[in-house]
C-alpha cells in the first residue's frame, strides 16, 4: 500500500478508538463479574486444577474491541487517491529576441563584456520560458534570423552561445532588427506576440525606418519591450585590432544610447523601456520580463480512488463470529 496516497474520508469517526483503551481497562475492573462465583468455607476437599482455557477467556473481550475498532476505521472511511494531471496551454507566447552583435557590444562596461553578459542572462531567460516558442535574431549593420521561433530550447541556447561579434558588418541597424523580428512573428497564430530588442547605440545603419518597423508590430499587436544596454559616462570600446596579434585595442568614449527612440518604440507597441547599467541590472530586467509575460496554463487533475473500508467490515465482522462461535463452543462452559 502506498501510505503516501493514503487517506481517510471521515477522518472525524477516529476519535471513537479512544473507547477501545476505556472499555478494555472497564473490562478489567468488571472482568470479576463475568464469572458466576460459588462461596464455600473450605476448598480443603477439592483438587485444585489450573484450566488453560479459562486463563484464555480474556481473548473474546480482545477479540470484540479488535472488531469494535476494525468498524470504527471502516467508518471514517480509508481509501488510496492516485492523481492523474494534464496541462493545457493556451497557444503560450511567441518571444523573438533581437540583438545587437555590433562591435560595441564588447564593451566591458559589463563583465567580461556587454555580448558575453547578456548571453549569460538570455540562455536562464529561455530556461524559465519552458511552455514558449523563441526565436533568435541578430543585427548589426544589417540583420538576420539567427534561429526562427521554435519550441526546442536547445537550439535556442546553442544559437545564444554561438553569438560573435564579426559575422555581420559594423553598424547598429535598429530599424533592419525590428523589422527581422517583425517579420519573424507576423503568421504567429500565438495568443501574445513579444519582441526584446537590445541595443547598446544610435540607429546608424540599415534601410528600414525603425518608427516604420514600429507601426507595423502595433498593427500586429507585437508587444515591443526595448533594452539599453551601456553604463552611465564612459566605457572602455574597441577601437582598432592589433595587426601583430589580431587583439583588439580598447580605449575611453562616451556611452552613447538613443533612448528617446527605445522609449518611443516601447510605448507605441505597449511595451516598456529598460535600462542595463550593469550584470545585475541586465538580469533584472529579463527577470521582470519573465513576470510580466506569462503563458496561461490550465491544470486538470483527474482523482482516482480506491475504498479500504470494505476490508475494515470484513475484518470487524469476522473477528464477531469468532468470538460468538468461541464463546458457544470451547468456552461455552466458563461462561
Amino acid at each position: 500500500m502506498n501510505w503516501s496516497n493514503f487517506e481517510f474520508l471521515n477522518i472525524e469517526f477516529l476519535w471513537l478508538l479512544i473507547l477501545i483503551p476505556l472499555l478494555a481497562v472497564w473490562h478489567f475492573f468488571m472482568r470479576k463479574k463475568d464469572t458466576a462465583v460459588l462461596t464455600m468455607p473450605s476448598i480443603k476437599g477439592f483438587k485444585a486444577e489450573t484450566s488453560i482455557l479459562a486463563k484464555l477467556k480474556p481473548i473474546l473481550y480482545v477479540l470484540r474491541l479488535l472488531a469494535l475498532a476494525a468498524i470504527i476505521v471502516a467508518l471514517a472511511r480509508p481509501r488510496n487517491v492516485s492523481v492523474s494531471k494534464k496541462t493545457k496551454t493556451n497557444k503560450g507566447i511567441d518571444i523573438v529576441m533581437a540583438i545587437d552583435i555590433s562591435a560595441s557590444m564588447l564593451a566591458r562596461d559589463l563583465k567580461p563584456n556587454r555580448l558575453e553578459a547578456l548571453k549569460k542572462v538570455a540562455v536562464n531567460f529561455i530556461d524559465r520560458r519552458p511552455n514558449d516558442r523563441i526565436g533568435i535574431v541578430v543585427y548589426a549593420g544589417e540583420s538576420f534570423t539567427k534561429t526562427p521561433i521554435t519550441s526546442d530550447k536547445g537550439i535556442v541556447k546553442r544559437s545564444i552561445s554561438e553569438l560573435k561579434w564579426g559575422q555581420l558588418e559594423n553598424g547598429t541597424a535598429i530599424g533592419m532588427g525590428l523589422g527581422s523580428g517583425v517579420n519573424r512573428l507576423k503568421e504567429s497564430k500565438a495568443k501574445s506576440k513579444v519582441i526584446i530588442l537590445l541595443t547598446d547605440g544610435v540607429n546608424n545603419s540599415g534601410n528600414i525606418d525603425p518608427r516604420t518597423a514600429t507601426e507595423l508590430a502595433k498593427e500586429l499587436k507585437i508587444k515591443v519591450y526595448t533594452i539599453g544596454i551601456g553604463t552611465n559616462g564612459m566605457a572602455d570600446f574597441p577601437w582598432s585590432r592589433d595587426p601583430r596579434t589580431g587583439k583588439l585595442n580598447f580605449r575611453k568614449q562616451q556611452v552613447t544610447i538613443d533612448e528617446k527612440l527605445l522609449e518611443e518604440i516601447a510605448a507605441e507597441t505597449e511595451g516598456k523601456y529598460f535600462r542595463a547599467t550593469d550584470n545585475e541590472s541586465l538580469k533584472e530586467i529579463y527577470d521582470e520580463i519573465d513576470k510580466l509575460e506569462k503563458t496561461k496554463i490550465e491544470e486538470f487533475k483527474y482523482y482516482n480512488y480506491q475504498e479500504k473500508f470494505r476490508i475494515f467490515v470484513f475484518l470487524g465482522l469476522g473477528l464477531l463470529v469468532l468470538e460468538f462461535i468461541l464463546r458457544n463452543t470451547l468456552f461455552k462452559s466458563f461462561i
